[in-house]
């Protein structure tokens, strides 16, 4: 320190490269002089982050140092190794410092996978070959199942009659609680809601911290318009729909033509499906994750047909006992049973030839496998029911097979041939059930066509 003091005090002593040294020296010990001095003693040292979160949303940083906003002061500062993601900028003279720190979308110990989903049951009601299901479980570390009973469903419809009867609402309460058994035996549960979904689910996110619903797409245009609304409320509430497709035996996406351009005949579908691959089931969970531990959401009851605005007693004979439409049982494992029932008899019987060549269309009870109703709910899936019949059977099963009477050369056959005319109305109503669309040809169907 003297040798520089005397250099300064006499500056006709320096020499030249003295002069030069001196030049360089000055600047940087009148800027540290000035940070000292202008800076409050927080900027100069390291803060600590048990403090941080005490203090406003905002640091202020005085007026005098926006002029330094081009310096960097990593020279003075001693470098810290946070042991977290901090939302913090390392340069405070150049962003102001958010003390919030935000959410991640995803969880440090499970990249690429959500805290908190949420499965919307629709017609889907089961735990076999369930796409929606399974994207949530392997995507998710909790998921949260959710059936609603939309009221809207329900009372009585412009023309007087009920939207829904006693009988079906009776099946649908049937299937939800057998979903709800099945859920349970795999470590999950069923939230049940009556209310409008657009409601019940915004609610559920909200308070279990759920990111996104997974949901099967509909068809008709009052299911279509349910999905228009969830995805407007979703949207504001910043939550993924993420929408899968399991209603039919052929996949939406493996159709060869476009949607607006699907045969408004079966006979022009059932020529461009033939040959068309059905895809595999999906297995069942052995075990399901967890509900979300936030939100300490109550399961809720089922509902009555009573708590629907339905009269029980609708569902009874004159004589007190429950009506033959009665006896059916809604759930999945109602529809397992009576499919497998229906390939055993479907093997044992005969293969029976008509006079014309023909043979019978179909065995079971009454000459029907009767399993349109779980079909309808969703309790079984059209490619489980093709699967099965195929293990059952040694028997050849076609599901558009070219023979002229459309397929119908044993009871397997034919009833893979209703399968096709059930895929046949539904890619049909999706076709015309969008809201843009506004002009349509009218629909027609083969002439001699068993429906």
């Amino acid at each position: 320190m003297d040798l520089k003091n005397q250099s300064i005090d006499n500056p006709e002593s320096q020499t030249p490269q003295e002069e030069q040294q001196q030049t360089a020296i000055l600047p940087i010990a009148s800027i540290s002089l000035a940070l000292s001095t202008i800076l409050p003693t927080h900027f100069l040292n390291p803060p600590k982050i048990s403090t941080l979160f005490n203090k406003p949303n905002k640091v202020k940083i005085p007026t005098q140092v926006s002029s330094l906003s081009n310096l960097s002061l990593s020279a003075f500062l001693p470098p810290t190794k946070p042991n977290f993601k901090s939302t913090i900028s390392a340069n405070p003279l150049q962003n102001t410092l958010t003390l919030n720190p935000l959410r991640p979308s995803e969880p440090s110990n499970a990249a690429g996978v959500r805290r908190a989903s949420i499965v919307w049951f629709r017609n889907d009601l089961r735990v076999h070959d369930n796409e929606c299901l399974n994207a949530a479980h392997n995507e998710s570390m909790s998921v949260l199942p959710v059936y609603c009973f939309d009221p809207r469903d329900y009372g009585k419809s412009s023309s007087g009659f009920d939207k829904t009867g006693p009988y079906r609402a009776s099946f649908l309460i049937e299937s939800v609680a057998d979903l709800k058994k099945n859920l349970q035996a795999r470590g999950s549960d069923l939230v049940v809601r009556i209310g409008k979904p657009e409601a019940v689910l915004v609610e559920l996110a909200k308070a279990v911290g759920a990111e996104a619903v997974y949901a099967h797409r509909e068809v008709s245009h009052d299911e279509v318009k349910g999905e228009d609304k969830i995805d407007a409320v979703m949207k504001d509430e910043g939550l993924e729909v993420k929408y899968f497709w399991g209603s039919t035996l052929y996949h939406v996406d493996d159709l060869p033509f476009k949607m607006e351009e699907m045969p408004t005949n079966y006979g022009g579908f059932r020529e461009k499906v033939q040959g068309l691959e059905v895809r595999k089931t999906i297995e069942a969970l052995d075990q399901m994750r967890g509900l979300p531990a936030r939100g300490d959401v109550e399961p809720g009851e089922i509902p009555s047909l009573v708590d629907l605005g339905l009269n029980p007693s609708a569902t009874m004979g004159q004589n007190g006992k429950p009506a033959a439409n009665a006896s059916l049982v809604g759930g999945e494992n109602e529809a397992l049973q009576r499919l497998r029932k229906f390939a055993a008899e479907c093997q044992a019987q005969p293969n029976k030839e008509n006079k014309d060549g023909t043979t019978d269309c179909i065995y079971g009870a009454n000459f029907s496998c009767k399993i349109s109703p779980w079909l309808a709910m969703g309790c079984l899936s059209p490619r489980s029911m093709f699967d099965e019949l195929k293990k059952s059977t040694s028997r050849t099963i076609s599901a558009a097979s070219g023979k002229k009477d459309g397929g119908s050369g044993t009871g397997l056959n034919w009833l893979m041939y209703e399968l096709l005319w059930r895929d046949f109305f539904r890619f049909i109503t999706k076709k015309y059930s969008a809201a843009k669309q506004n002009s349509a040809a009218p629909v027609t169907a083969c002439v001699g066509a068993a429906a």
